[in-house]
């Protein structure tokens, strides 16, 4: 898998890192994708995912350390601050807060969602002007946002 690493815009946007850096955007078009630039729920998550066709499985699963987890894995941790959004890919743990990692960081509980690496997108580079210009137009036409 090739991850680009992109650290979260602000202390809310770990969820809109981690979509970005699975699907190769920026955070900026998940924000005007979702209409949210502040924290995302899981809904919001599994919604982006889904529509830009990233299978992952249904269930949640409980890892203990870094052998429990699938190739790929978006991560919800408790962190001593607040639940958090990471991401782990190919033995490597790219978290928007914390850095590129070797292992989790500091949580207390870890819970995860297998991404099926198979749906993600072959380029996943920071998006083009093409990609960019898609979610304005996306965003003028009232998708995206609750």
């Amino acid at each position: 898998m090739n991850i680009e690493y992109i650290h979260e815009p602000t202390d809310l946007q770990c969820g809109q890192a981690v979509l970005a850096m699975l699907l190769g955007k920026t955070p900026e078009y998940i924000c005007g994708y979702l209409g949210n630039d502040r924290e995302t729920d899981l809904r919001e998550m599994k919604l982006v995912l889904a529509e830009h066709a990233v299978s992952f499985s249904p269930q949640r699963k409980q890892a203990q350390s870094k052998k429990d987890l699938p190739q790929c894995a978006l991560l919800s941790l408790e962190t001593p601050r607040c639940w958090h959004w990471s991401l782990y890919a190919d033995g490597v743990f790219y978290d928007p807060e914390h850095g590129v990692l070797d292992d989790f960081p500091e949580s207390a509980r870890r819970f995860y969602w297998e991404i099926f690496s198979d749906t993600l997108p072959p380029d996943k580079g920071r998006c083009g002007a093409s990609s960019c210009n898609e979610a304005e137009r996306s965003r003028q036409e009232g998708r995206g946002g609750n």
